[in-house]
């Protein structure tokens, strides 16, 4: 039977931004350490990171962009694998951990950084702004201390 609490829900609409937020619903705090990295501290990583990969191709392998791509995933291989985050992921205070908060790992360092070379799966993201290359690993990108950007 359909009583007044069941139309109050319905009648609210959807929760306001004051109750919902990336990493909400994985147990993850709006702000501070172990909350969900933003988009904007995300691309500044990503930046710097592709812009070390160009800097270490051109000089080592001429600079194509095969050498950048390549550069680019081996540094995201061995750095996030082994520990959980790239130079770009350390100058924004950022950390690739399981849901679990433990580090990532290798596996999920080479898979993850496959799947960003791919672009396209780190485009589709869910509401906790968790890309496929995230959710394929049970991973998520965290921010590591207070006043991170």
């Amino acid at each position: 039977m359909v009583d007044r609490r069941s139309l109050g829900s319905w009648l609210q609409g959807p929760p306001s931004d004051e109750e919902n937020w990336p990493g909400r619903r994985l147990g993850r705090p709006r702000t501070g350490p172990g909350s969900i990295a933003r988009v904007g501290p995300r691309l500044g990583a990503l930046i710097i990171d592709w812009a070390l990969a160009s800097l270490i191709s051109y000089a080592f392998f001429g600079g194509t962009a095969t050498a950048n791509l390549l550069v680019f995933a081996a540094e995201q291989i061995i750095l996030v694998g082994l520990l959980g985050y790239s130079v770009g992921h350390r100058v924004f205070s950022l950390q690739v951990q399981k849901l679990n908060g433990s580090a990532a790992g290798p596996l999920a360092g080479a898979v993850r950084s496959i799947l960003i070379c791919l672009v396209i799966p780190a485009l589709i993201f869910d509401a906790d702004q968790r890309g496929l290359h995230d959710k394929a690993m049970n991973t998520v990108l965290v921010r590591v201390k207070h006043g991170s950007r």
